[in-house]
């Protein structure tokens, strides 16, 4: 009995990890459709979001029934309900890659970014998809080591979303307001990306030590 329900709780780790892998390539090829104004590739991350909803809504159910059924304490516990956050996270790293698909439909077939632009979200999403990536990889190895390095990435994504902004408040900003607001908001999804990202690696380090990453002398947020 006790066997068999170790497995589920396997199987709702290996679910999460699927789920994590599957909002990493739907980044990938929404910062592609962003990039190259690609209309087939947008409608395809618009498409498969229901996917990802379809598999957090599978793992609450099965967590909350171990939760109702197995009264799980201690490490199985910390599990169960790591699970049901980090689902949550991840369901909207899924939400921030459709915002960008949609952006570049709704553009479609202008280029939503300008030139100037490009390269910053050329970086930002390589970063995005690496991070889930490594999210993916933590997951189903429960490595806290690598759970704790994580945050250089998203400290690069942070300079990377400032710098942006010095690009778009320049007084020469050559493409008008509307692309200003896209732009910025654009940013501020794929910032959120790898914030969720991170949180998710937090919930293995929460599983495997029993505590929750704090924060530093510096005021910063540790792992």
């Amino acid at each position: 009995m006790r066997e068999a329900y170790h497995d589920q709780l396997g199987q709702l780790a290996n679910q999460l990890a699927d789920m994590c892998g599957m909002v990493g390539d739907a980044m990938e090829r929404a910062t592609t459709a962003l990039l190259e104004a690609d209309l087939a590739l947008a409608e395809q991350v618009i498409g498969d979001d229901a996917k990802v909803d379809d598999v957090r809504a599978s793992i609450e159910e099965q967590s909350y029934a171990l939760l109702a059924l197995q009264a799980p304490v201690a490490t199985d516990l910390r599990t169960v309900l790591a699970v049901i956050h980090a689902a949550e996270s991840v369901e909207r790293m899924g939400d921030l890659a459709l915002h960008v698909a949609k952006a570049a439909r709704r553009r479609h077939p202008q280029a939503v970014l300008g030139d100037d632009v490009k390269p910053y979200f050329a970086e930002m999403g390589r970063i995005a998809v690496e991070l889930a990536r490594e999210a993916t990889d933590i997951i189903r190895t429960q490595d806290v080591e690598r759970a704790r390095q994580i945050e250089d990435a998203d400290d690069a994504m942070d300079d990377l979303h400032r710098h942006l902004f010095t690009v778009i408040m320049d007084k020469d900003w050559p493409y008008g307001v509307a692309s200003a607001v896209d732009t910025t908001l654009l940013g501020r999804f794929y910032e959120r990306f790898a914030d969720h990202a991170v949180s998710v690696a937090k919930r293995t380090v929460f599983v495997v030590t029993g505590r929750m990453p704090g924060y530093g002398a510096d005021g910063d947020q540790e792992l």
